[in-house]
């Protein structure tokens, strides 16, 4: 586990490198700039990464494009309208 400090560095770390990303994209267009910083990882929370591609997210997307299609398929044969 990380203390005070290592969660204080980790936060001086992130305004830093959201400080750098602002002045390198300032008076760029919007569709232009690059891609915001992500922040540090801190132990002890979920990563949003991983949990995209966990096996339970995974099926979910997966049935979810199944059920799609099938729908897609009774909307081109009539069956709904």
């Amino acid at each position: 586990m990380w203390g005070l400090s290592e969660h204080l560095q980790a936060l001086t770390l992130d305004e830093l490198r959201v400080a750098n990303w602002q002045r390198g994209n300032e008076g760029v267009k919007a569709s232009k700039q690059s891609k915001r910083p992500t922040p540090v990882d801190r132990p002890g929370t979920k990563s949003k990464r991983a949990d995209k591609n966990s096996p339970e997210r995974i099926a979910r997307r997966n049935a979810a494009k199944v059920r799609a299609a099938q729908r897609r398929s009774a909307i081109a044969r009539g069956e709904i309208t």
